[in-house]
C-alpha cells in the first residue's frame, strides 16, 4: 500500500523520529502507525546496545526549581560531544528529566536510583546517534532558602541550603562560591580524624625538619592546621566576592546545612549535610 507524506508527518511528530526513518518503518508496519511505532522502538534499542559503551564525557547539568522555590534539582545527562549537548531535543530532554526527579522522593543518587522509565534515553539515543545516559542528581527541599548557581558552560552546578535564613540571594552567593572553590565540608568538625592526624603529622615533621623547638613547632602546627581549614571547610573560606570576609562572616545567625556540587567528569559529587 501507499504510505502518504500526512502518515509520515504523523508518526515523526508522535516519535521524533527521522522522515526517512519514519517512512520506512510505516511500510514495513503496512501503514499501521502502532506497529510502525514499535518498529522504531525495536530499532532504536539495536542503535543504542551498538553505541552502549562509548565514551560519554560531554553533557548537561541542568536545574530545576519549583515555583515555590522550595524544592530544587540538578542532574546530569551525558553525551560523546559538545555538539549533541547543544541540541534542542537534548536539551528538553534534561530539563524533563530534572523536573521528574522533583516529584519523585529520592535525594541523590545516579541513574539505577531512579525508576527506569524516567532514565530511559533509548529513544533519544536513536534520535540522536550518539550514546548517552543519565548521571547524577541531587534534590534538596526546604522551607529554608535554597540557592542555585549553574557555570556558563552548563557542566557545572551547585544548591546550597541554608538553615534559619529566609535569603536566597545569599544561598546563591554561596552556591556560587561553593561552584569555584570545590570545598571538602560544610566545617572543621566535619573532618575525618585520620585526615587531620595525618596533617597534623605531616605539618610537626615540617617544623622539627626546619630546626623549630617543640614548642614553637606545635604553634606552626595549629597555624597551618587554621589554613588547612580554609582551604577545605566552607563556612572558613575567604569569600570569592569579598577576600575581607569568610563564609562565616557572610552566614552571620545563619548555618549552612548543605551543599552540592555537580560537576561532568569529576566523580562522585562533593556534597555535606549538617544536623547543627
Amino acid at each position: 500500500m501507499g504510505i502518504t507524506a500526512s502518515q509520515v508527518k504523523e508518526l515523526r511528530e508522535k516519535t521524533g523520529a527521522g522522515m526517512m526513518d519514519c517512512k520506512k518503518a510505516l511500510v514495513e508496519s503496512g501503514g499501521d502507525e502502532e506497529k510502525a511505532v514499535m518498529y522504531l522502538r525495536e530499532k532504536g534499542l539495536s542503535k543504542a546496545a551498538k553505541k552502549a559503551g562509548r565514551a560519554t564525557s560531554e553533557g548537561l547539568v541542568t536545574p530545576y526549581v519549583s515555583a515555590d522555590g522550595k524544592t530544587v534539582v540538578l542532574s546530569e545527562l551525558m553525551c560523546e560531544t559538545d555538539f549533541v549537548a547543544k541540541n534542542e531535543d537534548f536539551q528538553s530532554f534534561a530539563k524533563a528529566l530534572s523536573e521528574k526527579i522533583a516529584g519523585l522522593d529520592v535525594t541523590s543518587g545516579v541513574a539505577a536510583d531512579l525508576p527506569a522509565e524516567v532514565a530511559d534515553v533509548t529513544d533519544l539515543i536513536a534520535k540522536l546517534g550518539e550514546n548517552m545516559g543519565v548521571g547524577r542528581f541531587v534534590k534538596v527541599a526546604s522551607d529554608d532558602a535554597i540557592g542555585v548557581y549553574i557555570h556558563s558552560n552548563n557542566k557545572l552546578g551547585t544548591v546550597v541550603e541554608l538553615k534559619g535564613s529566609d535569603d536566597e540571594s545569599l544561598a546563591r552567593d554561596i552556591a556560587m562560591h561553593v561552584a569555584a572553590m570545590n570545598p571538602a565540608c560544610i566545617s572543621p568538625k566535619e573532618l575525618a580524624q585520620d585526615t587531620l592526624d595525618k596533617e597534623k603529622a605531616l605539618y610537626m615533621k615540617q617544623a622539627m625538619d626546619e630546626g623549630k623547638p617543640a614548642e614553637i613547632a606545635e604553634k606552626i602546627v595549629m597555624g597551618r592546621l587554621s589554613k588547612f581549614y580554609k582551604e577545605v571547610c566552607l563556612i572558613e573560606q575567604v569569600f570569592i566576592k569579598d577576600d575581607k570576609k569568610s563564609i562565616k562572616d557572610l552566614l552571620g545567625k545563619a548555618e549552612v546545612a548543605s551543599f552540592h556540587r555537580l560537576a561532568l567528569g569529576e566523580g562522585a559529587p562533593k556534597d555535606a549535610d549538617s544536623d547543627d
